[in-house]
């Protein structure tokens, strides 16, 4: 199969001859755009940019790609990123010149670092004034943002020649859309966006040539085949990168009878009653995930996952071993994993439909039991030895006030529909949900118990594969979450929306929930209010250091979010949950701001953290 990137322009489709031959720059990629599926494009416009904005104001009268007006560059950058999570397709934020640019880098780099699939574009004034200072000048010749950009996207370039932007273009989505998945940026002199260019390739093309391959390394997976065959106890460690592939990942285990850990970040894409669920392996996870990848096992699938410091258990040599396949699609993951017993790379969907089919025919064959276990026959309940062990699970239904943060990821578990999307920011927020939170369908589908191949399935399995519970991993900005929510409630806007932050992330971006209120969506934004930097706090406390600069002043948030004119509740109780109108809050058309005056004395689960800090200081 033929590589995307190896694609010539020779290969490119032609426009008809019948078509329009020219047209202005800003109108060309507005409508490139259009042609995969963009919907929004996220922002703050600025005189190098306003072309651009000239064409979406067109395309949004036509039901074209319209701006989303955003309150910070980086801002519009997170919403970008919650957008492309959600939907699946590319995010796109604007900036203009100069300070524009350098606001819109922590999002983008942010975007870089978790493999998000990401066009950025930023201007730059006229050509003819580079070099003489032009206001917010940022190419070569002055701040180079170009430059810049290059160190945390795939691909990022200056449009010199009006002959240029077509084929830059095109090349920049489909480095967006190629493994690994990542941002790309475009600056565009404003002078170029208005010019007239010839159009030569066809915008609708542009879904073929961005298209994910599917090619596997056949060897490899026949060797994996075998080795699943040989082994008497599997365990799966799934990553955050398995979104697309989770329902055969599941239909593997179900069949093997195999248990699987997730990764922090691939939390939200699997049910968390599954029988064969352990707990979530790394930063804030589990003891029973731990002790699911000890005992006496053969084989450790890694499948989907970086292998960084909180996807790996600070890089534990309980997992880094010969026991371990790791099993992904691109080569910067697999580059961590050296000691492995093999590598399988290959888009992961089709890795394991490919090794299902070969253990279905091979079962077909010679009625084969894989690991002592015959194929089909899952496990329905599990023993009370093997779920998951929550740290101090008597704080989960605890009446304190101020309210305990485990009671509250509790009761935001039990009070929203399983259809929401919940989004928790960097710090103490991502530590509490990655332990506590839940989905609160209890139902779980289950291959069938039938004739192996059969595929049937019973009760409800989520059909997308954005998952319920999105956090960040490597790089992880302060106030990501805020600007996420908004973009996956504008991707996803017939679901609810729970953004999990902190006073401190607040204040740095929370603005952006007025974004919220301009474009009518139902976020419920959750302020774990400490009146501190909650991990700066615990972590001096912990590491021994001095106690300093992690003060907050305290405030309330709903008083702040009412004089913007949008519903503010203050929670100092599980009493006061209750006595919420959650019905009304769902179908509000709009956002609504909780202030959760959490108990701040309570250490979130992040003792590995602190694990990592001291042995760099030994």
């Amino acid at each position: 199969m033929k590589s995307l990137a190896a694609v010539p322009e020779a290969d490119f489709p032609v426009l008809p001859s019948s078509l329009p031959q020219t047209t202005e720059a800003a109108t060309l990629i507005v409508s490139y755009l259009e042609a995969i599926g963009v919907e929004y494009v996220f922002g703050v416009p600025g005189g190098a940019v306003e072309p651009l904005y000239n064409a979406l104001a067109v395309s949004m009268r036509r039901g074209g790609p319209r701006p989303v007006l955003a309150r910070h560059e980086a801002g519009a950058a997170f919403m970008a990123d919650g957008y492309a999570r959600e939907t699946g397709r590319l995010g796109v934020c604007v900036a203009t010149s100069g300070p524009g640019a350098t606001n819109l880098l922590t999002g983008v780099a942010c975007a870089y670092d978790n493999s998000v699939p990401m066009l950025a574009i930023t201007g730059q004034p006229s050509l003819p004034l580079f070099g003489k200072r032009a206001l917010q000048e940022s190419a070569c010749t002055g701040v180079n943002t170009v430059g810049m950009f290059r160190h945390c996207t795939r691909y990022s370039t200056l449009v010199s020649h009006a002959d240029q932007l077509e084929n830059k273009l095109v090349n920049a989505l489909m480095r967006a859309s190629q493994l690994p998945h990542g941002p790309v940026h475009l600056s565009i002199p404003v002078d170029l966006l208005r010019t007239q260019i010839e159009q030569r390739l066809s915008p609708a093309s542009l879904k073929v040539l961005m298209a994910k391959p599917s090619m596997i390394d056949e060897d490899a997976v026949r060797g994996l085949c075998q080795l699943v065959r040989q082994s008497s106890k599997t365990v799966l460690i799934i990553g955050g990168g398995c979104g697309e592939a989770i329902d055969a990942l599941m239909h593997f285990a179900e069949l093997t009878d195999s248990s699987f850990v997730t990764t922090p970040d691939a939390k939200g894409l699997v049910h968390p009653h599954h029988p064969l669920y352990r707990g979530v392996f790394g930063f804030a996870g589990h003891v029973s995930a731990q002790k699911a990848l000890r005992d006496n096992v053969d084989l450790v699938l890694a499948v989907g996952t970086s292998l960084g410091e909180w996807t790996s258990a600070a890089w534990s040599d309980s997992v880094l071993n010969q026991r371990m396949v790791h099993i992904d699609a691109t080569d910067e993951h697999l580059l961590r994993s050296p000691m492995a017993r093999q590598h399988v790379r290959g888009r992961i969907r089709t890795v394991f439909e490919r090794l299902l089919d070969m253990m279905h025919i091979e079962q077909a064959s010679w009625g084969d039991v894989w690991g002592g276990v015959e194929m089909g026959q899952v496990r329905i309940a599990a023993n009370a030895a093997d779920k998951v062990h929550l740290n101090e699970p008597h704080k989960v239904m605890a009446d304190d006030t101020p309210i305990k943060p485990q009671r509250l990821m509790n009761e935001l578990s039990q009070r929203f529909p399983p259809t929401t999307r919940f989004v928790a920011d960097a710090g103490n927020s991502t530590a509490w949900a990655i332990h506590y939170l839940e989905l609160r369908n209890r139902r779980v589908g289950l291959v069938s118990s039938g004739p192996a191949g059969a595929g049937d399935r019973r009760g409800e399995r989520r059909q997308d594969h954005a998952g319920w519970l999105r956090v960040l991993m490597d790089f992880a900005p302060m106030g990501w979450a805020i600007g996420a929510a908004v973009g996956i409630a504008r991707g996803k806007p017939d679901c609810p929306v729970v953004c999990i932050t902190g006073d401190g992330s607040y204040l740095m971006n929370g603005q952006e929930i007025t974004v919220a209120a301009q474009e009518g969506l139902n976020v419920v934004f959750v302020i774990l209010n400490d009146a501190a930097l909650g991990m700066v706090k615990h972590g001096q406390r912990l590491a021994g250091a001095e106690r300093v600069a992690f003060e907050l002043p305290q405030i309330n948030y709903a008083a702040m979010a009412e004089a913007m004119g949008i519903a503010g509740h203050v929670i100092e109780s599980p009493e006061d949950f209750a006595a919420l109108d959650m019905e009304a809050i769902l179908k509000r058309q709009g956002p609504t701001l909780l202030d959760i005056r959490i108990d701040g004395e309570e250490v979130p689960p992040m003792s590995l953290r602190m694990q990592t800090l001291d042995s760099v200081q030994d």
